[in-house]
């Protein structure tokens, strides 16, 4: 299984020289198997340049996503440029029983005068990915689903293969349980024995009390539940539109402070272009 990240700022994109290294575009996260299933997480503005990529491969089906609907983890699916080309079929997926919120949230987003093309009009079939029991198949890979903690609601995904995993829990907060939300116990054996762990850690410590109820995580708490978890590396995401890059590497410095007991998990702050091998 291969990740690669194509966003991991949080509410807005950003611009300019104090970001060039972690990027400026929103959440989104490409998935691949070994035999090169492909599942995205996520459609925020980084999904522009993936489906760039894309362009010119046979006819493909793809599987997107969401964390949940917040603008900045749709807002890059307009400009997906898959999403015009007729021989491509896409299946979305989301939070729990938001079947039909996807399908409307996406039809306003869609529609005139704030895009020119309605959703229903896109030519790429449309189908809903098929969870059951909250699992879900994307080739060899193996999805499960869990609620996170925020408001609007929102979604967490464990993707497994050939026995290694990866979590994705962004938009997650851990110290306040929003409504639909779990407890840092269910979280933790959701995460349990993963080997890697991406989580929002858009806060400091500091600016957390300031911001409590947002729908976020400060990077102590993340770390804490890595920890606890037991995962083998932990992957700071969801950054804060004002943090520059030296900002970041210093969360970064101090979280690595934190782990400092055999085992812990190595730490890092995710960026565009960043991408990660996990080896079965």
């Amino acid at each position: 299984m291969r990740v690669r990240c194509h966003g991991a700022r949080g509410s807005v994109p950003v611009s300019g020289p104090e970001h060039l290294r972690y990027g400026g575009d929103t959440s989104c996260l490409e998935v691949r198997s070994s035999r090169g299933d492909l599942l995205i997480l996520d459609a925020g503005t980084g999904i522009r340049l993936l489906g760039c990529e894309l362009l010119g491969h046979e006819p493909f089906d793809l599987t997107i996503l969401f964390s949940h609907y917040h603008w900045d983890h749709i807002q890059g699916l307009p400009f997906f440029k898959p999403l015009y080309d007729p021989r491509v079929t896409l299946r979305l997926g989301g939070c729990r029983d938001a079947r039909g919120e996807l399908t409307r949230v996406l039809s306003r987003a869609l529609r005139p005068p704030l895009f020119p093309v309605p959703f229903e009009k896109v030519p790429a079939r449309i189908e809903v990915a098929p969870f059951e029991n909250e699992s879900l198949r994307v080739g060899a890979l193996s999805v499960r689903r869990i609620a996170t903690s925020h408001p609007n609601r929102g979604a967490g995904f464990r993707i497994e293969e050939n026995g290694r995993s990866l979590v994705y829990l962004t938009d997650n907060e851990l110290s306040l349980r929003h409504r639909g939300g779990l407890s840092f116990a269910d979280y933790a054996a959701f995460c349990r024995g993963a080997d890697l762990l991406i989580h929002d850690a858009e806060y400091t410590p500091e600016e957390y009390p300031h911001r409590r109820g947002w729908g976020h995580s400060h990077f102590m708490e993340v770390a804490a539940l890595a920890r606890e978890a037991k995962v083998g590396r932990l992957g700071l995401f969801h950054h804060n539109q004002e943090r520059t890059d030296q900002a970041l590497d210093q969360i970064v410095e101090r979280c690595r402070a934190l782990f400092d007991r055999p085992g812990d998990p190595a730490c890092e702050a995710l960026g565009q272009g960043w991408a990660a091998d996990i080896p079965a």
